[in-house]
């Protein structure tokens, strides 16, 4: 078993909060607090939250992580 790593980032919008319940959904589980960030170029705030899975692939560069 190994575990990747995704981190999941948008606008502080529902799309962010809809993202992160989807990996949910899909077996992914948190992976420390969100963070939040000012955009002053587009004045925005933006969202991040890692997320990580176990999985039964072996990793490679090439894996598509939200397909996991």
């Amino acid at each position: 078993m190994m575990q990747i790593y995704r981190l999941l980032s948008d606008d502080d919008t529902s799309t962010f909060c809809h993202k992160v319940s989807l990996a949910l959904s899909k077996g992914w589980v948190l992976h420390g607090s969100p963070a939040y960030a000012f955009d002053p170029l587009r004045g925005v705030m933006r969202c991040a939250q890692a997320v990580v899975k176990d999985v039964a692939t072996p990793y490679h560069p090439e894996m598509k992580l939200g397909e996991q």
